[in-house]
């Protein structure tokens, strides 16, 4: 069955929010509607929806004018198998001693690598992307460096790949946490494919908000792999939250904002160790004095 986008730009939170709740009244009705930043400081914002007819161009442009908004582009999407797509297209990820790969590639799995096991259907988190592959590469370093974490939290944790190496190379429970629920089944299953169940506990937080977490604090390691704004929001919090002498690994940033993030955790009590780029993507390592 054909399927169909119609996007858009708008400037401004409250605009894009306006817009895309209007496109929850068109006919034929979209199958979901998203609003999202587009994250380089802009100010403008990416309205969306997804269609199994196609969509009404006429009323399209009246919601677009109506609300101040570029004029949409509709497109007609392709039947694609997209766990087959994914299998063909994800190859596995090496970061340091570990070995990011789907069950479809487990024969490639290295004797002397630390496997972590994330399917084709739940893709988002394989290491591919320069924000998850660098807080891999952070752990590895600071492995390396020889750091031993004994208290983890891994903080807006998606698939828990982070949570889940952590528990793969030190003895102690992981906390795992995410704000959205879906995210936080994801990460159960594949805490569960990793036989990881009694070593990586997966809650539903916003940041630090959980008596599973706060039962653990202080930390000496927190992985946040999330965005800029909520980073420095949790500036606070991390300090709260991370023994003397712990680390942050800080990824979901991009490269024009790291002296922003930088910034904001320096006037927290943290000092940078560590900054890597990968394309678009910068990793922080800290440490709290």
């Amino acid at each position: 069955m054909p399927t169909w986008t119609a996007l858009t730009t708008v400037t401004g939170q409250d605009a894009a929010e306006a817009l895309g709740a209007a496109m929850e009244n068109l006919v034929p009705e979209p199958t979901g509607v998203g609003v999202f930043e587009i994250e380089d400081d802009s100010g403008i914002w990416e309205v969306g929806g997804y269609f199994v007819e196609e969509p009404d161009t006429a009323g399209l442009a009246l919601l677009s004018s109506m609300h101040a908004a570029k004029d949409f582009t509709v497109s007609e999407l392709p039947e694609v198998d997209w766990v087959a797509h994914v299998k063909r297209e994800l190859a596995p990820v090496e970061a340091g001693q570990f070995f990011v790969y789907g069950s479809h590639d487990a024969a490639l799995l290295p004797k002397e690598k630390i496997g972590l096991l994330i399917d084709a259907a739940m893709a988002f988190g394989t290491g591919h992307h320069g924000t998850t592959l660098g807080c891999l590469r952070a752990l590895d370093f600071l492995v390396q460096d020889g750091f031993v974490g004994k208290s983890v939290a891994d903080i807006g944790c998606g698939t828990a790949v982070l949570g889940m190496a952590a528990a793969k190379i030190w003895p102690d429970t992981v906390i795992a946490s995410d704000i959205d629920e879906v995210a936080v089944d994801v990460a159960r299953a594949n805490v569960a494919a990793n036989d990881l169940q009694d070593r990586v506990i997966c809650v539903e937080a916003a940041g630090f908000g959980a008596d599973a977490i706060a039962k653990k604090a202080p930390f000496d390691l927190v992985f946040a792999n999330i965005l800029k704004g909520p980073l420095i929001g949790l500036a606070s919090d991390m300090r709260a939250n991370i023994a003397a002498g712990g680390f942050a690994i800080l990824s979901g940033i991009l490269n024009p904002q790291a002296d922003e993030v930088v910034q904001s955790y320096n006037q927290n009590g943290f000092e940078l160790t560590q900054r890597q780029e990968i394309g678009d993507w910068t990793t922080l390592i800290l440490r709290k004095k």
